[in-house]
């Protein structure tokens, strides 16, 4: 009698992680058109609302917390990772192009491994890391010249993509944390698109707007709205979530070296953006630095 096959949660994380950034890496593109019809918060406050229906029809049922300090994990984890972050990203959109966005946020393995080694000790900051932080931020120092000379981009929106994945970064460590604890990852995603979903719903009536229906249902913005609330949220949270607890937050970061190439494929393909030279020296230079970042220097025996 043959036995069953084993699952290798390992293999199953890298498998997890790499389909979610190949669908995160598409993400600008399709928050940059829906852009030109609604306002970040309404495109925010929906995607979160479909992600939470899809998470709740699945997983239904409290969650039920071993300690109170883990409840405010989740809470912050939500609201950083589902509010914070994304509200940071698709304002930074209205400012510059997607692909410096998809760019400056490839470079978020930095911001984690720091906070990976400073709050978990799960990683040794090697003189590589320097070196390729260097390299990686020269690259994304000539992407903004570039695209400031060429379009017009004000650096507000750079700024902006650079410290939401400062916020990812501490979603990240969170995640991480509330993993060890054990909890259902079906239930914690929930949980935390909920409190997203608060973040983003006191965004918008602060910023004085509702939810344009008509326009919401019109074909061309509800099947990418679809998308980005059914696919690149609910399914894409869990894989990620899984896989933080599978391979850890620094290795789940490397997987975020293909974001780049993705995001700037699609954007010169469906945006029409254009590649000069300095852009392909920039974006080359910030993947040497990321590489670099991972390198291992054994010393001569």
């Amino acid at each position: 009698m043959q036995e069953a096959p084993q699952h290798n949660p390992q293999l199953l994380g890298h498998l997890a992680v790499v389909v979610t950034i190949t669908i995160w890496a598409t993400t600008y593109v399709l928050t940059k058109s829906l852009l030109t019809r609604l306002v970040p918060s309404q495109i925010l406050v929906v995607r979160s609302i479909l992600g939470l229906a899809v998470l709740t029809i699945i997983s239904p049922g409290k969650l039920e917390y071993a300690k109170p300090i883990d409840r405010l994990y989740i809470a912050l984890a939500g609201f950083c990772g589902i509010f914070l972050y994304y509200f940071l990203e698709n304002t930074a959109l209205l400012y510059t192009s997607a692909t410096n966005v998809g760019v400056i946020v490839a470079a978020a393995p930095f911001t984690t491994l720091l906070a990976s080694r400073i709050f978990l000790k799960e990683e040794k900051l090697r003189l590589s890391y320097f070196a390729g932080l260097a390299l990686s931020m020269g690259g994304i120092i000539i992407l903004t010249a570039s695209d400031g000379a060429d379009l017009g981009v004000n650096p507000y929106g750079d700024f902006l993509a650079l410290l939401a994945i400062c916020v990812w970064a501490i979603y990240t460590t969170l995640t991480r944390v509330i993993g060890r604890s054990g909890y259902p990852n079906l239930k914690v995603t929930r949980t935390m698109f909920f409190w997203g979903l608060v973040g983003h719903t006191i965004a918008l009536v602060a910023g004085g707007h509702s939810l344009p229906m008509q326009t919401i249902l019109e074909k061309e913005v509800l099947l990418p709205l679809l998308f980005l609330g059914l696919v690149a949220s609910a399914l894409c949270f869990v894989l990620w979530n899984y896989g933080l607890r599978s391979i850890g937050p620094v290795k789940s970061s490397f997987y975020l070296y293909l974001s780049p190439v993705i995001t700037i494929a699609f954007a010169t393909t469906f945006l029409g953006e254009a590649f000069t030279l300095l852009d392909g020296v920039g974006t080359a230079l910030t993947l040497m630095g990321l590489v670099i970042s991972q390198w291992r220097f054994k010393p001569k025996e």
